[in-house]
Order: C-alpha cells, then sequence, then structure tokens
C-alpha cells in the first residue's frame, strides 16, 4: 500500500506538470486536447494537490492515519477511467499524433485500469492485517465537522451533477467546460467530496493530515489559477463568487487542519508530555 500510494503521487505529479504549466499545449502533451487552458491549469492544480494526499498518506507509520487517502483516490481513479472509456474517441490514439502523444495517452490508460484495481486488492488486503486503530487525540470540533460537512455536500452534489449530465455545467461551473472536461471536474469534485466526508468520520485532525495537505494545497493553487485567468471569468454573474469562496473555503480549512495537527504533534513529543 505504501508503495503503491507513493508511485501513484509520482504519476500525478507528472500529470500536473503537463496541465499546470503546459496549458495550452494539451494537444502535444497530454493525453487528450483540453481547448481551454483554465480548465487544462485547474486540472493540473488538482493533480498537484493529490501528490500531497498521496504521498503524505505513504509516509505514515500507522494505517488509521493513512487510510483517508484511500476511498478519495479509488472513485476517482474509478470515475476517470469511465470518463475516459466514455470518450476515448476524443483521446490521442492513432498514427495521426506523434510517437510521444500515443505513449503518454497509453500510458494514461494502463494507469487508470491498473491502478483502481491494485489499489482496491491492496485495500483489502491491509483490512486483513491485525491490529486497531489508536485513540483519537485531536478531535475536529462540531463547528469544523459542520463547515467540513456543507463542503462535502456541495461538492458531492455538484460533483454528481457534471458527471452524470456535463451539458449542463453552463448552469453551474464559473467557465465553459465539454462533455468530457465537465465530467473530469466532476470526477475531481466527488473524489474531493469523498475525501472532505471521511474526514468527518475519522473526527480526529492527525487522521486526516493527508487530506489536510491535499485540500490547502488546491484552494492555494485554484487560486493561483484563478488570478492567472482572471479575465476569462464573468464577475457580474454569481457564479464565480460561489467559486471563489469555495477556494477559500478549502484552503482555510486545510490550513487550520495542518496546525491542529502539528501543533498536537509538538505537544506529544514536548518533554513535559513525555514525563506526563
Amino acid at each position: 500500500m505504501r508503495l503503491l500510494l507513493l508511485i501513484a503521487s509520482i504519476l500525478v505529479f507528472i500529470i500536473g506538470i503537463l496541465l499546470f504549466i503546459l496549458s495550452g499545449q494539451t494537444d502535444h502533451f497530454f493525453a487528450w486536447t483540453i481547448s481551454v487552458p483554465l480548465t487544462a491549469a485547474f486540472l493540473g492544480a488538482g493533480y498537484w494537490s493529490s501528490f500531497f494526499i498521496e504521498f503524505v498518506a505513504s509516509r505514515q507509520h500507522s494505517w488509521a492515519r493513512a487510510r483517508v487517502a484511500v476511498p478519495a483516490v479509488l472513485i476517482f481513479t474509478v470515475l476517470t477511467l469511465v470518463a475516459t472509456l466514455i470518450h476515448l474517441n476524443l483521446f490521442h490514439l492513432g498514427n495521426s499524433f506523434s510517437l510521444i502523444t500515443q505513449i503518454g495517452t497509453w500510458t494514461w490508460i494502463v494507469v487508470y485500469v491498473t491502478v483502481p484495481i491494485l489499489l482496491l486488492v491492496l485495500w483489502m488486503v491491509q483490512l486483513r492485517q491485525p491490529g486497531g486503530d489508536p485513540p483519537r487525540h485531536v478531535p475536529i470540533s462540531t463547528g469544523m465537522r459542520l463547515l467540513i460537512g456543507l463542503l462535502a455536500a456541495w461538492m458531492l452534489t455538484l460533483g454528481l451533477v457534471l458527471f452524470i449530465t456535463p451539458k449542463n455545467t453552463a448552469l453551474l461551473w464559473p467557465w465553459e467546460l465539454t462533455t468530457l472536461t465537465g465530467r473530469a471536474v466532476g470526477a475531481w469534485m466527488i473524489g474531493l467530496g469523498v475525501a472532505a466526508a471521511h474526514m468527518i468520520w475519522e473526527r480526529d485532525w492527525q487522521r486526516v493530515l493527508p487530506v489536510s495537505a491535499m485540500f490547502s494545497v488546491f484552494g492555494g493553487l485554484e487560486l493561483v489559477v484563478l488570478a492567472r485567468y482572471v479575465e476569462l471569468l464573468d464577475w457580474n454573474h454569481s457564479r464565480p463568487w460561489i467559486y471563489l469562496l469555495f477556494l477559500v473555503s478549502m484552503l482555510t480549512t486545510g490550513l487550520y487542519g495542518l496546525y491542529a495537527a502539528r501543533r498536537a504533534s509538538r505537544q506529544q513529543h514536548s518533554p513535559s508530555h513525555e514525563q506526563g
């Protein structure tokens, strides 16, 4: 499980480079062409943020502090595979594309076929391991659970609508999406929503450290993307402002979670705590 999460973190980091930095060159350097660079940058920021949930989870010493990454990553990869298969005709396959582009496309397909299977098998193996959960040391307050619950409900609802009926994205998303990118964004929203819901279930900031790291990076990078393409959004409508509020909420939640977990870790390793 550690090894798979580590390998997955490397893969998503590479994908993040292709989408976040080379946002306008997806016709050459990505599995399919994303005509709107803003959308490519959004997805790239998502992949870079997912590096942290997978990498941080791979570094944990107990399953209770790593498992928060698994359901979200599994559901996201399955949904992305479904979106890929539905829109396979839009992917860069065939001799009309350069060899490097075709290799990248086939790598994308192989990864999204194999990773969900491996992750599910290893999850089942992990659940059969002996041992129990350590006690919760840093409980998440009722107020924060309420905020996280609202974020989870919003992301899951939006994600399901985008994934199931991507043609209706104009009513929900602050910029135009195609059916493929609508489903891709929907998969991200559902994955993030599952991670947020899992935070409520774990009820401890140390156990959800990987998600806190992901939310911090996701909120921060998406704000950078927003500033980078601010002129492409119509700020006379409410959708961009709701989206901005969402990003600030994600960033705030993630940073607070990192702070709470870090503070508790320092207290647990302080001389006075050890003597007590």
